[in-house]
């Protein structure tokens, strides 16, 4: 995991271990996870606690998308993402919360397979074969779209072409 990925994984464990302390929440048991995305209790508890705009604001320069494809993912307008972010403390609610994180474990993974963000952003936005002739990007919208995509990107790491 590169040095980006590393701080922005220490800044969403810094953040969410900071309100199970708050809560007495109990956390998983101790497993060694790579990262805050591979421990899904936590994942799940981050969720439940909503996003704040910061940790968004992380997830979202380190992906390919731009605001408008943002805006679209969560399904909200352009306008309210601009307002969240003049707001600074704008707290996202769980659904936004559990599509953010999705979209950040398919950003780690593409910039895993992938040597660079323009490479990883060509590629969701090329109709694939293996994915019935969708773009990758295309199928982001849902969960089911999301597994697929993240398949077919293990996939391309381990050298299996459709």
């Amino acid at each position: 995991m590169n040095d980006v990925y590393k701080k922005l994984d220490q800044e969403i464990q810094q953040y969410y271990s900071g309100l199970s302390e708050n809560t007495g929440q109990v956390n998983e048991p101790a497993v060694a996870y790579d990262t805050f995305l591979d421990s899904p209790m936590r994942v799940v508890h981050a969720i439940n606690s909503g996003i704040p705009y910061r940790i968004f604001k992380l997830i979202k320069e380190e992906s390919p998308f731009d605001d408008d494809e943002w805006a679209n993912f969560l399904n909200i307008s352009r306008r309210s993402l601009d307002r969240f972010k003049a707001s600074g403390d704008h707290i996202f609610k769980p659904a936004h919360a559990e599509k953010i994180f999705e979209l950040a474990e398919v950003t780690q993974l593409g910039a895993q397979v992938f040597d660079s963000r323009k490479q990883f952003y060509d590629w969701l936005n090329t109709p694939s074969f293996a994915l019935g002739s969708f773009k990758p990007i295309d199928l982001l919208s849902n969960s089911f779209g999301k597994n697929i995509v993240l398949n077919e990107l293990h996939h391309i790491d381990q050298g299996i072409f459709a």
